[in-house]
């Protein structure tokens, strides 16, 4: 299996907050699940970080328990969320 790369990490992420919504947050993990099913462990900071350039160029928050939050700096699970 090879690794995706970052812009297959940023389509998936991208398409799966638009399909679920603004309102709606998805996990890093749904993403990682999509691109590798049986490897998505491994792929967990590579989509995390892609995640953080999102919301860098305004395309995505990060969040915790609703509330828009700095990925890099946040402690514990994190949501993707359409901005």
């Amino acid at each position: 299996m090879s690794t995706p790369s970052p812009a297959e990490m940023r389509s998936v992420l991208l398409d799966l907050t638009r399909r679920r919504g603004p309102a709606k947050t998805v996990c890093p993990s749904e993403a990682a699940r999509s691109l590798a099913p049986d490897g998505w462990r491994d792929l967990m900071e590579d989509v995390r970080q892609e995640a953080y350039r999102l919301a860098d160029d305004g395309l995505v928050d990060i969040t915790q328990q609703g509330r828009a939050v700095d990925g890099r700096t946040a402690r514990g699970p994190v949501r993707v969320r359409l901005r």
